[in-house]
C-alpha cells in the first residue's frame, strides 16, 4: 500500500447499500481490475433492510442509503442513486425513476407514464432533451463527515417510442445521436464505457489508484 492509499481499503471490504446483483459484480470486477483485495459485500448479506430514501436529490439519497449500510454494518460502504431527469418536466421522473407510475421497478409502466408526460411538449421534429444521471456515495464510517460523492451525467433525447432489446429501465427511450442508436441498442460492454454509471465508476476508480 503506498501513501496515497485511502485508509478505509485496509479494512478489506465494502458495504454494498444495494442488493442488485449486476451492480456487484460490475464493482466487484472493478477492485479485482485494480488488483486492490477488497471484497464486496451486497447488504442483504449482512440483513440490512432498504434504507428510507426521503432525501429530495441523488445525493442526498446516496448518502443516506450509504449511511444506513455503514451503520449497520460497521464497515465502509457505497451506495448508489440513479435515475432520469428530463428538463422540460422539471427535472422529472429524477429520484422516484424506478417507482414513477407508482410500482417500484415496472420498466414498462414507467416508460408509459414518461411518454405520457412528454406528449403535451412533443412538436414536430424538436428533440426532447433528457440525461440519466448516476451518483455514488462513499462513506468511510456511518458518521463520516465527508462523503465522498462521484457523479456521472450522460445526456441524450427521449424518444417517441422504445427502441431495441438490452438494458433496462428507461433505456429504450434514451436515444442517443451521435450514435445514432437507443440506449437498448448497446450492447452492454459498449454501454459500460460510456453510460452515467460507467462515468461515475470512472471516477469512482481514479479515487483509489
Amino acid at each position: 500500500m503506498n501513501m496515497s492509499t485511502p485508509l478505509w481499503l485496509n479494512q478489506g471490504s465494502l458495504v454494498l447499500a444495494s442488493n442488485n446483483k449486476g451492480k456487484v459484480a460490475e464493482f466487484t470486477h472493478l477492485f479485482e481490475q485494480l488488483n486492490l483485495p477488497v471484497e464486496i459485500i451486497p447488504q442483504g448479506k449482512l440483513d440490512i433492510e432498504d434504507a428510507i430514501e426521503d432525501g429530495l436529490s441523488f445525493v442526498e439519497n446516496a448518502i443516506i442509503k450509504a449511511r444506513h449500510a455503514s451503520k449497520l454494518s460497521g464497515k465502509p460502504a457505497l451506495a448508489d442513486d440513479s435515475g432520469i431527469c428530463v428538463p422540460i418536466l422539471g427535472g422529472a421522473p429524477g429520484i422516484y425513476s424506478a417507482r414513477y407510475a407508482g410500482e417500484h421497478g415496472n420498466d414498462a409502466a414507467n416508460n408509459q407514464k414518461l411518454l405520457a408526460d412528454l406528449a403535451p411538449f412533443r412538436k414536430d421534429g424538436e428533440a426532447i432533451e433528457g440525461m440519466f444521471v448516476c451518483v455514488l456515495a462513499l462513506v468511510t464510517h456511518a458518521e463520516d463527515p465527508l462523503p465522498q460523492i462521484f457523479q456521472g451525467i450522460w445526456k441524450g433525447e427521449i424518444l417517441e417510442a422504445a427502441r431495441g432489446e438490452n438494458g433496462f429501465g428507461y433505456d429504450p427511450l434514451f436515444w442517443l445521436p451521435e450514435l445514432n442508436l437507443s440506449s437498448a441498442e448497446l450492447s452492454k460492454a459498449d454501454k459500460n464505457k460510456i453510460s452515467h454509471r460507467g462515468q461515475a465508476m470512472q471516477l469512482f476508480k481514479a479515487s483509489l489508484l
